[in-house]
């Protein structure tokens, strides 16, 4: 079976994105403390990542993301595995997202009258394979060789492992993002690049996201969509707005929940005071994003607040069908 974006965006009007792969998996009781973060239950506990994007289904989720956005080749090599093991482990990352796909179509999903989720493989930064926060800064070398030589086999593997698409996240830089758009297009890989923003106009690396959607949206036949995620949920509206500026390409959000992370601790703390994260999805769609969902400290619950604030946007006027 197969279905694409667009058939998902003309149908469903929005296309809801699943949550956090983090937060979830340790809610199954993970231990997530390491170098390889979310990359290192693909070796030690494949079965939670399989169960997570399984209640995602459930939850409401019509795409997601496959936990390989830390999985890299040096990264398991660095753990003790070889080449070959390391390699294995990023297609892992697709057929259990492939696995829990089926498992729930077959369980519910054929008969619920919902679109056949769509295969995201995920593709983190540089910044990411360092584990120190950078891809919030994106304060790390650019060069395009070795950006190409770090992103393209990984790439490649999750391409070739049956991911609908390649979803090149939490993009710190413009510079980074061209780099790997450059490795999809020359796969034939269709993609969807989402950047990492630091306020309300501007990605985490201090570049104009309105530049960004403009440069990408040129010469760039496989990119399918383009977006925000990791970035505070007050951010988001602003940033719809800014990218729609740029680019007729559909616009895809799925931020924090709201909580900060230190990136010496690895943990995230609450602030008070904020709207909650359906009535932040509402101002997503209101904004003009076509597919929303959540990144780190979401989980079910988070998707199913914008399922209802999907139903609540429809009712109210159901937007433009994506052409």
């Amino acid at each position: 079976m197969k279905t694409d974006l667009k058939e998902i965006l003309n149908n469903n009007r929005i296309m809801i994105i699943d949550g956090s792969m983090s937060t979830a998996l340790e809610n199954l009781g993970a231990d997530l403390n390491n170098k390889l973060w979310t990359a290192s239950v693909l070796k030690n506990q494949p079965d939670l990542v399989r169960q997570v994007h399984y209640n995602y289904f459930k939850a409401g989720a019509d795409c997601g993301i496959t936990c390989s956005y830390q999985a890299t080749i040096p990264g398991f090599m660095s753990t003790g595995c070889t080449e070959q093991e390391a390699e294995e482990l990023i297609t892992r990352s697709v057929r259990l997202f492939l696995e829990a796909r089926d498992a729930w179509w077959e369980d519910e999903g054929k008969s619920s009258g919902r679109p056949y989720p769509l295969c995201l493989g995920a593709v983190g930064p540089y910044g990411a394979y360092l584990a120190d926060g950078s891809e919030y800064t994106g304060n790390y070398s650019m060069n395009h060789d070795f950006l190409w030589n770090f992103h393209y086999r990984r790439m490649q593997l999750l391409h070739e492992s049956g991911a609908d698409m390649l979803l090149i996240e939490t993009q710190p830089a413009l510079a980074e993002a061209l780099v790997a758009a450059e490795i999809a297009e020359s796969l034939g890989a269709d993609y969807w690049i989402s950047f990492t923003c630091i306020d309300r106009e501007h990605t985490c690396a201090g570049d104009s996201v309105r530049k960004c959607a403009e440069v990408l949206s040129q010469d760039h036949p496989h990119l399918r969509m383009i977006g925000i995620n990791c970035t505070k949920p007050e951010y988001i509206a602003a940033l719809v707005k800014e990218m729609k500026q740029g680019t007729d390409l559909p616009i895809g959000v799925y931020p924090n929940s709201g909580e900060v992370y230190d990136p010496f601790t690895k943990t995230w703390s609450s602030t008070e005071g904020r709207m909650d994260f359906g009535s932040f999805a509402l101002s997503y769609m209101a904004a003009g994003a076509a597919a929303v969902g959540g990144c780190c400290t979401t989980v079910e619950k988070h998707i199913q607040q914008v399922v209802d604030a999907k139903e609540k946007y429809i009712a109210a006027g159901e937007p433009k069908t994506i052409r």
